[in-house]
């Protein structure tokens, strides 16, 4: 596995990352035990950065996470770089119903994750949203202090938008952001992606397959398939979006390789600073995805591929309506 910084002058990093988030329902029922050996996977493959949030599965994925690394597994808890992204509301059913990001809110999240992960520290903290109600010099100052307490080593943000970033930025260094990025979401790439790169952030790109709608078996959904509340997954969006992962795969058979190998090697393309996450709940999913890091992508390649899948070419909004207004990014 090759390895990056994170952000420039930062951590040394896998040059990707695995998402722990669908090992906690969201995306359907998980396996713990298949999740457990595909964390060590990754990491016996040479995964090092794991990324996880304390609202998934209610510290479900937390719990899950100091179960593979506990002691036993042969993973030393230095040799891994954990991000936990916070804020997320959830009532008891399970429903989102808003974000906190005040300072109190971060000192407190911070405690339990400390906990549920049984670490005394966590390597990069992030607000999963920004809290319209809290300016975010606020959170980050909080932030700051936890790191300058030893809790937290390096400051991370989410799905924020270029004016937050630089304003985040002067209360205290971004490391990272985490966003949306890939073949059917590349918004970042007008006025976020040249506002890190000015700063020197890093980017860990979730979404990297959209959701599976760049792999291959997404023609049909279940009627309980959770990504159906999705718009690209719906009716004639999800008939245009089958076009396109279509052409994706005639490009991809010319490789030797998969639609979804073809779609995480074009974001690993896109610059060392980009860390694609690899979210996967299974071995046999994380070993296809690997391969994809071996794929070498010619300029010609990429002429090909942006022609297959332009850039706006997605139909359909990448959440609805309701979730894209709590979307700094999207302003």
């Amino acid at each position: 596995m090759d390895t990056t910084t994170l952000g420039r002058g930062g951590p040394v990093v896998s040059r990707a990352g695995l998402g722990l988030m669908g090992m906690s329902g969201i995306y359907g029922q998980a396996d713990d035990a298949e999740s457990l050996a595909t964390i060590r996977a990754a990491v016996g493959a040479g995964i090092t950065l794991l990324d996880t949030g304390d609202f998934y599965g209610m510290g479900h994925n937390e719990l899950l996470l100091r179960d593979a690394l506990r002691r036993g597994s042969g993973i030393p808890r230095d040799s891994v770089f954990i991000q936990v992204k916070f804020g997320g509301q959830r009532d008891p059913s399970g429903a989102f119903v808003g974000n906190d990001a005040s300072p109190a809110a971060v000192k407190t999240s911070l405690a339990y994750s400390l906990t549920r992960l049984g670490t005394d520290y966590v390597d990069l903290y992030q607000p999963a949203r920004l809290d319209p109600r809290v300016p975010i010099e606020e959170t980050v100052g909080a932030v700051a202090e936890m790191i300058k307490a030893g809790y937290v080593r390096y400051l991370g943000l989410s799905e924020m938008g270029a004016d937050t970033i630089r304003r985040a930025h002067a209360v205290h260094p971004v490391t990272a952001l985490q966003i949306e990025y890939s073949l059917m979401s590349r918004g970042i790439e007008a006025q976020i992606l040249p506002a890190v790169r000015e700063l020197g952030i890093g980017i860990t790109a979730y979404g990297i397959l959209s959701r599976g709608l760049l792999s291959t078996g997404t023609a049909r959904l279940a009627p309980d398939d959770p990504r159906a509340r999705f718009p690209r997954f719906r009716g004639e969006n999800h008939a245009r979006n089958l076009e396109l992962l279509a052409a994706l795969e005639a490009i991809a058979e010319d490789k030797g390789a998969t639609a979804a190998q073809l779609a995480i090697a074009w974001v690993a393309s896109r610059g060392d600073d980009i860390i694609p996450l690899i979210g996967t709940k299974r071995r046999d999913r994380l070993s296809e995805a690997l391969r994809a890091l071996d794929l070498t992508l010619s300029a010609d390649d990429l002429a090909v591929i942006e022609a297959a899948v332009p850039a706006g070419a997605v139909a359909g909004d990448r959440y609805d309506a309701a979730q894209v207004t709590m979307l700094d990014s999207e302003r």
